[in-house]
């Protein structure tokens, strides 16, 4: 089976998808930098490398740029790329097609958009899956927060235009399915900018009943597969009308295909018949956090997302910490033997791994949050926190009682008790923050949904008082030691915009186990087996 990739980030989806099967028939990314990444482990292509050599990749073509240069192309602002249509800037697209065939082609979705509508050429080989006898799969993550119906009739911000534009694409190219992954928030409901309230992935799931396509609407969590991370998702898999038409001749009345698909097959229906009549609460999403939907992801096609055993995050990371290390777990082998054979064999030592220099002070605060982490009392939290951030000087008994009993890094480098509690209070006095979400990992539990940039958490470990390294965190979304991420490591200030380095690349993927759930969902849904 194949698939096209878009808003393809590093890669973790793909990843997922090619160990399932799929093989990749093309795939788009806007940021250069989550490019270069992509382009490295998928296309054995460093980018960085051909730029210092004034070479020209041949894995990865640009839409449309700024610059002629690759040097300047990989810290190039997207944002900021000639429209592909305008005529000016430099493209790097072929005039021979065929050399996009399993290529990576880096540029903005409304842009390629463009020149799919402009090249009729292309739209074919793209529907015939450049020869492979038609398309299977079209997937992607297009930002979703800002879209409404209404948001598309103003057509005001490129964000609201995101998910129109992932539609169009899939319009154009006819892919037996297409799935869509967004985070957890498109599920609840947004304000638009007359105040009126709607619900994103709704308004998506009637867009793509516009265009032929049956909706069957998902809440997932990745730990559930198999991942060290505590991780809701949104899931969308739209079947073509003729295909869905195919399967649901075998879903007997009473089969768990049916009763999955009866209310998305309505909802289609009355799309087609009058979309101004269709009101949210008609199409309903099936939420593994509910015992009834979950026995349903359980007993269908579906049971691929759910049921692999919890992982925690000291599976997942104990071996790379940098004092007493242990030996490495059975997650983190069977991890990189899952994706030995889709990653080109690397050699030398874990990649990504290197440690960000972290103050004394910050060390001293970094201790003070595991200590917190283990009391797990949000009470003792607050009140440590209100110190912290200076809007109190006291601390109740209760407090106390639970604090004392732990020992905390000292100016002198050591581990320590506390015997006065006048000493504990001057100790956080003498470090004060106004950071509110950063925590230390529980190392029995999957990591917290949060987690996508260094200061979000630090070390579960009294011997590890420090963030987590792009490895780590990379560990924990599932992917393997070969997986190599490229560009900046990290950014700040305005860059943040538009820049996207490793933490981020890390932190925006989809997990690649994950993928590979979806994957065998998918596959097994193309080929007729789901039990009925």
């Amino acid at each position: 089976m194949n698939h096209i990739e878009l808003f393809a980030g590093c890669g973790g989806l793909s990843l997922g998808l090619d160990k399932a099967g799929f093989k990749l028939i093309m795939a788009n990314e806007l940021s250069p930098m989550a490019a270069e990444t992509f382009a490295y482990n998928f296309l054995n292509e460093n980018l960085e490398e051909i730029a210092k050599n004034d070479g020209k990749p041949k894995q990865s073509y640009w839409l449309n740029s700024q610059f002629s240069d690759l040097k300047s192309r990989l810290r190039e602002n997207p944002f900021n790329s000639p429209s592909f249509s305008s005529g000016e800037g430099f493209s790097d697209i072929p005039k021979d097609l065929d050399k996009l065939q399993g290529k990576l082609v880096i540029g903005s979705i409304i842009e390629l958009n463009k020149l799919l509508e402009n090249t009729p050429e292309l739209v074919k080989k793209l529907q015939d899956g450049f020869g492979k006898g038609g398309l299977d799969l079209v997937s992607g993550g297009p930002p979703c927060q800002s879209f409404s119906m209404a948001g598309l009739r103003k057509r005001d911000c490129d964000k609201n235009s995101l998910p129109w534009e992932f539609a169009k694409f899939v319009s154009l190219t006819k892919p037996k399915i297409a799935v869509l992954e967004n985070v957890t928030g498109i599920l609840r409901a947004f304000k638009d900018d007359d105040g009126n309230s709607f619900h994103a992935w709704f308004e998506v799931a009637k867009v793509f009943a516009t265009k032929g396509y049956v909706p069957l609407c998902l809440h997932i969590n990745a730990r559930l597969a198999g991942i060290a991370q505590n991780r809701p998702r949104f899931i969308m898999i739209a079947i073509r009308e003729d295909i869905y038409d195919r399967l649901a001749i075998n879903f007997k009345s009473d089969s768990t295909e049916s009763k999955l698909f009866k209310s998305s097959e309505i909802f289609f229906q009355a799309v087609q018949k009058d979309i101004g009549k269709v009101k949210f609460g008609s199409l309903p999403y099936f939420d593994v956090t509910k015992p009834a939907d979950l026995a349903l992801f359980k007993n269908s096609f579906l049971h691929h997302l759910v049921g692999i055993n919890e992982v925690s995050v000291r599976e997942a990371l104990d071996d790379l910490k940098q004092k007493k290390p242990k030996p490495v777990s059975k997650f983190v082998k069977n991890l990189n033997k899952t994706f030995s054979n889709s990653l080109k064999k690397r050699e030398g030592g874990i990649p990504n791994h290197e440690q960000r220099n972290n103050s004394e002070i910050v060390k001293r605060r970094f201790r003070l949050y595991q200590v917190l982490q283990q009391i797990d009392n949000r009470s003792v939290t607050k009140a440590v926190f209100a110190i912290l951030k200076g809007s109190d000087t006291q601390l109740n008994e209760n407090v106390w009682a639970e604090i004392k009993e732990y020992s905390y890094l000292r100016e002198s480098g050591k581990l320590e008790l506390f015997s006065k509690k006048e000493s504990f209070i001057t100790y956080l006095l003498s470090h004060p923050t106004k950071k509110q979400t950063q925590k230390a990992l529980a190392p029995n539990s999957p990591a917290p949904a949060a987690l996508s940039i260094p200061d979000d958490a630090c070390h579960y470990d009294e011997d590890e008082l420090r963030v987590l390294t792009v490895r780590e965190m990379a560990r924990i979304q599932s992917f393997p030691d070969n997986f190599v991420f490229r560009s900046k490591v990290t950014t700040g200030g305005q860059m943040r915009k538009f820049e996207v380095p490793q933490y981020t690349q890390v932190g925006n993927a989809v997990p690649p186990l994950l993928g590979l759930a979806l994957g065998k969902v998918i596959k097994e849904l193309l080929n007729s087996k789901c039990d009925s």
